[in-house]
């Protein structure tokens, strides 16, 4: 990277390996510092003397969200305390991103309330990676970065497929997804219609476009308990399709039931980048592909004041 202004990288514990490959994509140094954690769980971290560096702070909210939230968030804070003329958030999974409305009076919407914690903390600009939902962009006080991991991924792809598969949006909040991936690799797109039952229950219940004879590629942004995927695997089984299944999502949270869900004989293989970290899969055939190069470029244009523009991709649109 060019400039007479240093750039650091910044590890939060939640997104430490992936920082580092980032910082090494770079060739700059990767500060981890030092996070003091008291009795009841309280966070202190402490980094070095950053005066008038160009700070990256590189921290993922998955599981457990809060936790790993607040820690962003108290990074970012100490970042500014050490001096930083300019903090970056690169978050590549923003959790609370599906809390963009209410759904019942009452209901708080956590993606705002995040978002004004976020900034709140002391973050210039952020950086996230396939959002839940476009509207994030417009709940924060600060300029966001929407990046897309779905280029690398359908490169990923590329190898895998054998002729005759059909991109399958699981419900028709992933279909602009499903598109995007179909103009990439080339193939037709169907689309389940479901509805969500509770938090960790869905219900899919019809099938747009033409599967039978077909191998499936399922695409969403994110699998957490995998009950969508589940009931898509279910409709295409009963539509015909062929039961040779890959499951593509950027962020694999893969929590509680999802992996007995898609411990399924018709998926051939589920692949996620490394938002998250990589938990044990438990035997599913889970593939994992980096998003370093992909941040890398992103922090090297930001640091340089360039555009992302090529970067950027079709974020899920939430129904």
């Amino acid at each position: 990277m060019s400039g007479n202004v240093t750039s650091r990288i910044v590890a939060s514990t939640a997104s430490t390996r992936l920082a580092g490959k980032v910082a090494s994509q770079l060739g700059v140094p990767c500060t981890t510092g030092a996070t003091e954690r008291f009795p009841d769980g309280e966070l202190r971290p402490s980094l070095p003397d950053m005066q008038g560096d160009d700070v990256f702070v590189i921290g993922s909210t998955g599981p457990p969200v809060s936790d790993n939230l607040v820690e962003l968030m108290l990074l970012i804070d100490a970042s500014r305390r050490a001096g930083a003329a300019r903090i970056t958030a690169v978050v590549p999974y923003f959790g609370y991103a599906r809390q963009d409305r209410r759904e019942r009076v009452g209901d708080a919407v956590g993606a705002r309330v995040m978002a004004h914690a976020v900034a709140g903390a002391g973050a210039d600009h952020m950086v996230v990676v396939d959002a839940h939902t476009a509207a994030l962009e417009a709940m924060f006080g600060i300029p966001v970065e929407m990046l897309s991991a779905v280029p690398t991924l359908a490169e990923a792809l590329q190898g895998a497929l054998s002729g005759g598969e059909v991109v399958v949006a699981p419900d028709l909040g992933a279909l602009k997804l499903a598109e995007h991936y179909g103009t990439l690799l080339d193939l037709p797109v169907a689309v389940v219609r479901k509805t969500r039952i509770s938090g960790t229950t869905v219900r899919a219940e019809e099938l747009i476009g033409q599967v039978k004879g077909r191998r499936p590629v399922i695409v969403d942004d994110m699998i957490s308990t995998g009950a969508t995927i589940e009931a898509a695997i279910r409709v295409l089984e009963a539509q015909g399709a062929v039961p040779d299944i890959v499951v593509v999502a950027t962020h694999g949270l893969l929590v509680g039931p999802a992996r007995r869900r898609l411990k399924d004989p018709a998926l051939r293989f589920l692949l996620v980048t490394d938002s998250t970290a990589t938990a044990e899969h438990e035997g599913l055939p889970v593939s994992v592909r980096s998003i370093a190069r992909l941040l890398a470029e992103a922090v090297s244009r930001l640091h340089d004041r360039r555009a992302l523009d090529e970067l950027t991709g079709t974020a899920r649109t939430s129904i």
